[in-house]
């Protein structure tokens, strides 16, 4: 990991980005205190597409619809114990 002041990551930013990109840690540090870390951008996620949308509807779990409310439930379930 490289730790640069301030004033290193001025005068070499564009090193620095480099070196980040190719997977090095690069912290910058002011009055010896981390303060900062580059990194790469991760890849934005693909854009959610109609057809995605559409693969989601098809294959989602078909879930029962309950009958009772929470309290009746939670009340069943407290006596059953």
């Amino acid at each position: 990991m490289g730790k640069h002041s301030v004033v290193e990551a001025k005068n070499n930013l564009s090193e620095l980005i480099d070196r980040a990109l190719k997977g090095e840690a690069v912290v910058i540090t002011r009055h010896g205190q981390p303060v900062v870390e580059l990194r790469p951008v991760s890849k934005p996620a693909r854009p959610i597409t109609p057809e995605a949308l559409d693969w989601l509807k098809a294959r989602r779990a078909k879930l029962r619809r309950v009958r009772v409310d929470s309290g009746t439930l939670m009340t069943k379930l407290r006596d059953e114990w």
